[in-house]
């Protein structure tokens, strides 16, 4: 069981970011995984710096694993540069980039560079695409591929790692689980209700990725009281409560703020568990991994980010760890 810790751009400029991944190091994090954001959910965490010139930093400054997110179908990356800057980073940290996890994309990230935002059948098609492209290109073929939305010519990557990342698939919903099972090399999701994860397990397993790996994206509050962790986590991540059908088409922050305007905070338990003790996050973890998930990544969403790693390495970290060992 590998327990990581989510790095948020969207809350923390890059410097105090790198910064805390070596903290989450420090306190026993066994890895760490990044999204790749243009801009925040939401225009209160006031952050988004650059993924992919950020992890150079972090995978210098760290001996930990990291895990990304990456959106290829290309909008911000044609799939010839993201191969480029995936296996740069791969060779120089081996083994320390086991991954990278691909998805379709949202509005708020993609539109930014003025060339419209498809239908979702669209970007599942483009994405599917790239990633046979990424492949191709890890393999250390010569790639030539013609498609609607891009072209690639006599592409070929000179600099490759000895093991490249695996590439698994960003799911919300059962149906995208059940569409990445087959060519997918593995599955991250976010929490969800127990019942719900545990149809896009199914959905995933049930059609081709039986047996491959996969990770959770595990989103809480933390704080010391109940209170103070409520109000964390609806000044910060309140855009969690917008309508999931949503989510790739709102195009800024004010958007996902404007919709948001009216959730009260004694409404956000609802959509981001509240903890502040190590046997409720153990639960969940516990939870998880009884619907097979092998590494579980923590974002706290709340700003205190140096109690909660505190928190993590006297109540939480530990426990995992002897339950790892049957003690």
């Amino acid at each position: 069981m590998i327990i990581g810790y989510h790095a948020s751009h969207e809350q923390f400029p890059p410097s105090e970011l790198l910064a805390l991944v070596k903290a989450a190091e420090q306190a026993g994090f066994h890895a760490a995984m990044t999204s790749d954001h243009i801009a925040p959910w939401s225009e209160r965490q006031g952050n988004s710096g650059n993924n992919w010139a950020w992890l150079g930093a972090a995978l210098s400054g760290t001996a930990f694993p990291f895990g990304s997110l990456a959106i290829p179908g290309g909008w911000r990356y044609h799939p010839a540069v993201l191969a480029h800057l995936v296996a740069t980073l791969a060779e120089m940290f081996p083994s320390r980039l086991p991954w990278i996890a691909l998805g379709s994309g949202e509005a708020l990230n993609e539109s930014v560079v003025g060339s419209g935002w498809p239908s979702k059948d669209e970007r599942n098609a483009r994405l599917r695409a790239s990633a046979d492209i990424l492949r191709a290109l890890f393999r250390g073929d010569t790639v030539t591929a013609h498609h609607p939305w891009f072209d690639v010519d006599d592409a070929k990557l000179w600099s490759l790692p000895a093991t490249p990342p695996r590439l698994y698939g960003a799911a919300l919903t059962p149906e995208t689980a059940a569409w990445l099972g087959p060519w997918a090399d593995g599955l991250i999701t976010v929490r969800k209700p127990r019942a719900e994860l545990r149809m896009v397990v199914e959905s995933f397993a049930g059609n081709g990725g039986f047996g491959k790996p996969m990770a959770l994206q595990l989103q809480v509050s933390w704080s010391e009281t109940r209170d103070e962790a409520r109000i964390a986590a609806w000044q910060q991540w309140r855009n969690a409560a917008a309508p999931p059908h949503l989510l790739a088409d709102l195009r800024t922050p004010g958007d996902f703020d404007k919709l948001t305007s009216d959730f009260e905070p004694g409404e956000i338990e609802g959509v981001i568990p509240l903890v502040t003790k190590g046997l409720e996050l153990l639960d969940m973890i516990a939870d998880a991994q009884s619907l097979g998930f092998e590494e579980i990544y923590v974002h706290n969403v709340s700003r205190d980010q140096a109690g909660f790693m505190r928190f993590m390495s006297r109540e939480v970290l530990p426990s995992v760890r002897k339950r790892d060992v049957g003690l």
